[in-house]
C-alpha cells in the first residue's frame, strides 16, 4: 500500500471489499453484474444517472430520434416511388418519446445491478490511495478496481460560446421545441448523425467542420456519398471552416466563421470531440497514469500502471463505442479469470447512422497501405446491385480490400441503405480469416442488398490483373 496521505481520517471506516467499479457504463455495470454474481462484494460508484453515456446521452437517445426522423426522411424520398401527399414530425412527442425511453433504460441497469447484489453508492469517486476509493459518504478499498467513467463533450474556447449558450448529447435531449436555425459544430458521427435528423425534422441546419470533409477518417468516396445525401435534406455544409466568435441577441445566436462569414441560427450543437471524465478521479493517488490528453494508460490487457486497477472504453482511449467497451469487460473478466485476452483480439467495426449509413469492418483501403499492406481493393455501386435500383437506394458502394499475400478479406466499407447491418458478414469475414476466392463460391439471396457481395469478392482477379498492365 502508500502512504494513505490522502485518505481520510481514521477515524472514517474504511472497508475491505472484493472490488469497486467507477461508472454504470456498458462496461462496468455488466462487469459488476458477473462478479458481484460469483459472491464478491462490489461496490459500484455513479456519479450521475446509471447506465453511462450510450444509455441516457448517446445510443439510445439518439436512435430513438434517429428512428422517428429518418421515417420523415424515407417517406419524403419515397415520393419517387409513387407515394403522394406530405409528412412531419411532432418533435415535442418524439423527444418526450426518446426521454421515456432514457428513463427506463436507466432504471433497468439500476434494477439488474440490485438484482445482481452490487452494492450502490450514488456519489463520484475519487481515489484516496492505492485501491482506496471515497464517494459521498463511503470509503472502500479493494484489490480490484475498474475505471468506467467513460467522457464529455469537448467544449471548444470559441469567445462568447458559453454566454450564448449551446447544445452538447446531454441537453440535446431536453429540448421541448424545435428550433428553426440550428448550427453543428463538427462534422464526426454525433454531429452528423443529429444534424441530419434535426434537418428531417424541420430545422434549417449548417454543418461546419475544420477538415476538408466530412468524417475525415473515413474514405473519401464515403463522405462525397453522405455530402450527397446532406444536400439532399437541406443540410447546408461549410467544410474547412472553424468558429471564431459567437455572440446573441435575445433568442437569436451570430456564429462568426474563420473566413469571416456569419451563421445567424436560434442554436448551436458542439460536436467537436470528446474529453475523458478523469479530472476528478485523482488517479494519480493510487500511482495510475494519465496521457497528454488525460485518457488513462493502460496495457495490451487494459491494466493501469497500478496493479489490479484496470480501465475500459473511451477513458482507456479506447474507439468510442458500446459495443467496444461492452467487449472490454469480456476480456477483463477472462483475464481475471486466468485466460488473459488482449484489448486489440478483435475486428473492430462501426456505424455511422446516417443515411446512408456509412459502416467499416477492419482497415480501409487508406490504413492498409499506410501499413504497407500490399492489398488490393474492389468497390462495386449500390446502383449495380438488384436492390439498389429496385428500392432507389443506388446511393452508396461496397468495398473490400484483400491481402495480396494471403487472399484474406482484411477491411470492408460499406455505404448505402441500412448498412449498419451488413457489415457483420465482413466481421465473420475477417474474423474466420476467408479469403476472397471463400466469399466468392458463396451463393447470397437474390434480390437482397448482400447479394452484391460474392460478385465483388470475384472481381479481384480482374482489378489485379488491370492494376498489374
Amino acid at each position: 500500500m502508500g502512504s494513505f496521505a490522502h485518505a481520510p481520517p481514521h477515524s472514517v471506516d474504511v472497508r475491505a471489499v472484493d472490488a469497486i467499479v467507477i461508472g454504470s457504463g456498458q462496461g462496468g455495470a455488466p462487469l459488476a453484474r458477473a462478479l458481484a454474481k460469483t459472491g464478491k462484494h462490489v461496490v459500484l460508484f455513479e456519479r450521475g444517472a446509471f447506465g453511462g453515456t450510450c444509455v441516457n446521452s448517446g445510443c439510445t437517445p439518439s436512435k430513438a430520434f434517429l428512428a422517428a426522423a429518418h421515417n420523415v426522411g424515407r417517406a419524403r424520398r419515397a415520393r419517387t416511388l409513387g407515394l403522394v401527399g406530405d409528412v412531419a414530425l411532432d418533435f415535442p412527442a418524439a423527444m418526450r418519446r426518446v426521454r421515456g425511453l432514457v428513463a427506463e433504460s436507466a432504471a433497468g441497469v439500476r434494477k439488474a445491478l440490485m438484482a445482481a447484489g452490487v452494492e450502490l453508492v450514488a456519489a463520484e469517486a475519487c481515489f484516496v490511495d492505492e485501491r482506496v476509493l471515497r464517494g459521498g459518504d463511503v470509503t472502500v478499498r479493494a484489490p480490484f478496481v475498474l475505471i468506467d467513467t467513460g467522457a464529455s463533450a469537448t467544449i471548444p474556447p470559441v469567445p462568447g460560446l458559453a454566454e450564448a449558450g449551446y447544445l452538447d448529447n446531454v441537453s440535446f435531449f431536453a429540448q421541448t421545441s424545435l428550433p428553426q436555425r440550428l448550427v453543428v459544430l463538427g462534422g464526426g458521427y454525433i454531429g452528423l448523425e443529429l444534424g441530419q435528423g434535426m434537418a428531417r425534422a424541420g430545422s434549417s441546419v449548417t454543418i461546419v467542420d475544420p477538415h476538408d470533409r466530412l468524417l475525415s477518417v473515413e474514405e473519401a468516396d464515403a463522405s462525397a456519398v453522405l455530402l450527397d445525401a446532406l444536400g439532399e435534406d437541406g443540410v447546408a455544409v461549410c467544410l474547412g471552416r472553424r468558429a471564431t466568435k459567437v455572440e446573441r441577441d435575445g433568442d437569436e445566436r451570430r456564429v462568426t466563421l474563420d473566413d469571416g462569414s456569419v451563421l445567424v441560427c436560434d442554436a448551436i450543437l458542439v460536436a467537436v470531440g470528446r474529453t475523458p471524465s478523469t479530472k476528478a478521479l485523482h488517479v494519480e493517488r493510487s500511482g495510475i497514469a494519465l496521457d497528454d490528453a488525460g485518457y488513462v494508460v493502460v496495457d495490451a490487457f487494459l491494466e493501469t500502471a497500478c496493479p489490479g486497477v484496470y480501465a475500459l472504453g473511451d477513458v482507456a482511449r479506447q474507439p468510442a463505442f458500446t459495443h467496444v467497451a461492452w467487449e472490454d469487460h469480456r476480456r477483463i473478466l477472462a483475464t481475471l479469470g486466468g485466460t488473459p485476452r488482449r484489448r486489440d483480439d478483435r475486428v473492430l467495426a462501426y456505424t455511422t447512422f446516417t443515411e446512408p449509413q456509412i459502416a467499416r469492418a477492419g482497415l480501409s483501403l487508406e490504413a492498409a497501405r499506410a501499413q504497407g499492406l500490399p492489398v488490393t481493393a474492389v468497390t462495386v455501386p449500390l446502383g449495380n446491385v438488384a436492390r439498389g435500383w429496385e428500392w432507389n437506394e443506388e446511393r452508396g458502394f461496397f468495398r473490400i480490400v484483400v491481402d495480396d499475400a494471403t487472399d484474406r478479406i482484411v477491411g470492408a466499407t460499406f455505404a448505402g441503405y441500412e448498412c449498419g447491418e451488413l457489415i457483420h458478414i465482413a466481421i465473420a469475414w475477417i474474423d474466420g480469416k476467408q479469403t476472397w476466392q471463400d466469399v466468392g463460391a458463396a451463393m447470397y439471396v437474390h434480390p437482397a442488398f448482400a447479394e452484391g457481395l460474392p460478385g465483388l469478392a470475384r472481381m479481384i482477379p480482374d482489378e489485379r490483373a488491370k492494376r498489374d498492365e
